[in-house]
C-alpha cells in the first residue's frame, strides 16, 4: 500500500472512532448548554429583529404564511411536519432551530422561501440570521389523511396543545419566575430548539429547548404524543443565576371571563358564559380531590394550596363545561377547549399549588395562572430538576370518586347581608341515592363568616344532588378594605363515606 493511501487510511480510521465516541444529540447536551449559560451574564436578544418588522400591524403580520410546501419532512411522507412561525409585531425575539437526525444536530437557518409575504412590500433586506419566532407541529390526529395541527411552541417560553376533539385554548410555559410578586415578574424565554426527526410510523416527537432570561437557564425535553387527548412527558434542568425568586413549576396559563361561577354576565353580550377554563382541580395522596372554581375577581387575587412530601398526586386547569348552550359562540367554540392535567414525576417535596386570578373586562387577556411551587430549593451550584407528565384532555369523571362539582352559583341571602351559594355535584354514587337518608354534607366556613342555614336536594334533571346554603359575614368583611376571603369548602358524605370532591370557594370582599 503507497503512502497516500496508508495516510488516507488512517485518517478516515480516526474519522470513524471520532464519530462513534462522539455521543448522540440529547438532553445531556442541552444540559451542558444551560450550565455554561448560568455562568455566564444574561445576554438580551433585544434588537435582534428590525423595527420593521415590529411595526408591522396585526394584519399585516397575518398576512405572512408558512408555505405548507416547504414543511419539514414533507416530501419524506413521515407521520410528522413541522411549520414556522414568521417573527414580528408581537414576536420581537427570534429562537434557533435544529434538527437531530440520526443523533447529529443540524441548524435550519431562516430563508423567506419558507413564507408567503401576500400583499407586504419590504424595501429593507431581512437579516440572514434572522431566525423563526415558533414552530408547529402536524400529526394526523382527525385522519390518516390530513396532518392537523398537534402542537404550538411560539412566543416566549408559550406552548399549546390540543386532542383530537379539541380547539386551542389555554397554554402551557416552560418555567414561572416571581409571578404575582411586588417585583414583577420575568418571563423565561426558549432560545434555541432541537427537533428530532421521527422515524416512519412514529406516533410520538421529541423535542428538546433551551431556556433563558436573567434570572435561570433551562434544558427541557418534550415527548409528544398526539391523539385524541395528546401527552406530553416532560424532563427538566433549571439552573439559577440568582438566588430568591419564587419558582413555578408546570405553569399553565388560561383566561376566565365571566360564566355561572360568580353571578356576573357582561352586559350587551349575547353569549351566557365566556371562559378557556373554569376551574383548578388537586389531587392529594392521602384520597382528596380540591375543586376551585373561576372567578374574574375584583383586585388581584392569590389562592395557595399547600401540599406535604410525597403528597402531590396531580393538579390542572380545567374546562368541565363542554355544552355548546352555554357559550352560544359559533367562533371561538370555548366548549371544545382542552383541559390540562400535571402530574409529578416522582416526589417534588413541599410545596404549594398557587392559583392567580387577575382583573379583566377582555376575553383576550390571559388572566389565570397556575402552578406549583417548591418551599425548597437546592444549592444554587445544583440544578432544580421537575420532571412530569402533561395530559391535554377533555375534562371527565374524577378518580374513584366520580362525584364532581358542575356548577357553582352565589346569590343574595334572605336578608340584605347574607349571602348564598348554590353548589351542583354530579357523577358516581350520587345518581343512585335516592333520598338524604344517610346522605350529609360537610360545609366549612371561614372564621370571618357564619353558616347560616343549609339544604340538600336531589336534582332529577342530571341524577346528582344541589347544596344550597347561606353565610352571614362578620360585619366588615366585605369591606373593600378588607383583605382576608371569606373561604369555604364543602362535600358530601355517604353512610359517612365521601362521595364527591371537595368544593373551594373564596369570597372575595
Amino acid at each position: 500500500m503507497g503512502l497516500v493511501l496508508i495516510v488516507v487510511a488512517a485518517w478516515l480510521a480516526g474519522a470513524a472512532a471520532a464519530t462513534a465516541q462522539e455521543p448522540p444529540f440529547g438532553l445531556e447536551q442541552v444540559i451542558e448548554k444551560a450550565r455554561v449559560m448560568a455562568r455566564e451574564p444574561f445576554k438580551d436578544p433585544a434588537g435582534s429583529v428590525p423595527k420593521f418588522l415590529l411595526d408591522l400591524e396585526y394584519d399585516q403580520w397575518r398576512d405572512i404564511r408558512f408555505r405548507p410546501a416547504k414543511s419539514v419532512w414533507r416530501s419524506e411522507d413521515l407521520p410528522f411536519e413541522i411549520q414556522f412561525f414568521h417573527v414580528g409585531l408581537y414576536y420581537d425575539r427570534s429562537v434557533k432551530i435544529n434538527v437531530v437526525d440520526n443523533g447529529q444536530a443540524q441548524p435550519l437557518p431562516y430563508s423567506t422561501e419558507y413564507f408567503d409575504y401576500g400583499k407586504n412590500q419590504f424595501s429593507e433586506p431581512f437579516p440572514s440570521d434572522l431566525g423563526f419566532a415558533g414552530f408547529r407541529v402536524h400529526y394526523p390526529i382527525k385522519s390518516p389523511c390530513y396532518k392537523d395541527e398537534a402542537a404550538v411552541f411560539v412566543g416566549a417560553s408559550y406552548y399549546r396543545s390540543l386532542g383530537k376533539d379539541h380547539v386551542y385554548g389555554l397554554s402551557a410555559r416552560g418555567l414561572a419566575l416571581d409571578t404575582a410578586a411586588p417585583t414583577g415578574e420575568e418571563f423565561p424565554y426558549f432560545r434555541e430548539f432541537w427537533i428530532e426527526k421521527p422515524k416512519p410510523g412514529a406516533t410520538s416527537l421529541t423535542v428538546y429547548g433551551l431556556l433563558d432570561s436573567p434570572g435561570v437557564t433551562g434544558a427541557y425535553k418534550y415527548v409528544i404524543h398526539p391523539g385524541r387527548e395528546t401527552t406530553m412527558k416532560v424532563e427538566s434542568a433549571v439552573f439559577r443565576r440568582r438566588d430568591g425568586q419564587k419558582v413555578g413549576v408546570a405553569p399553565l396559563t388560561s383566561m376566565f371571563l365571566y360564566g355561572e361561577n360568580a353571578n356576573v354576565h357582561m352586559n350587551n353580550d349575547f353569549r351566557p358564559e365566556i371562559h378557556d377554563s373554569d376551574g383548578l382541580l388537586v389531587h392529594y395522596k392521602y384520597g382528596e380531590w380540591l375543586w376551585r372554581p373561576l372567578v374574574t375577581p375584583q383586585r388581584l387575587l392569590v389562592n395557595s394550596f399547600f401540599t406535604r412530601e410525597k403528597d402531590l398526586v396531580g393538579f390542572g386547569l380545567l374546562q368541565r363545561d363542554i355544552s355548546y348552550d352555554n357559550y352560544q359562540d359559533l367562533e371561538a367554540w370555548y366548549e371544545k377547549r382542552p383541559s390540562v392535567w400535571i402530574t409529578p414525576d416522582g416526589d417534588w417535596g413541599e410545596g404549594h399549588v398557587e392559583l392567580v386570578l387577575i382583573p379583566t373586562t377582555k376575553e383576550i387577556h390571559d388572566n389565570v395562572v397556575a402552578y406549583w411551587v417548591p418551599h425548597q430549593l437546592p444549592p444554587m451550584d445544583q440544578p432544580m430538576v421537575f420532571n412530569y407528565t402533561m395530559r391535554w384532555h377533555t375534562a371527565g369523571p374524577i378518580g374513584p370518586l366520580g362525584g364532581r362539582v358542575t356548577a357553582t352559583r352565589t346569590a343574595k341571602g334572605k336578608k340584605d347581608n347574607y349571602i348564598k351559594m348554590v353548589v351542583d355535584f354530579e357523577g358516581g354514587e350520587l345518581g343512585d341515592i335516592e333520598t338524604t337518608e344517610g346522605l350529609e354534607a360537610e360545609i366549612g366556613v371561614g372564621a370571618n363568616a357564619t353558616l347560616v342555614e343549609h339544604q340538600l336536594a336531589k336534582n332529577p334533571y342530571t341524577g346528582g344532588w344541589r347544596l344550597v346554603f347561606q353565610i352571614q359575614p362578620e360585619a366588615g368583611a366585605l369591606n373593600l378594605v378588607h383583605k382576608d376571603l371569606i373561604e369555604l369548602r364543602a362535600f358530601l358524605r355517604y353512610k359517612g363515606a365521601v362521595v364527591t370532591e371537595t368544593w373551594s370557594y373564596g369570597v372575595q370582599p
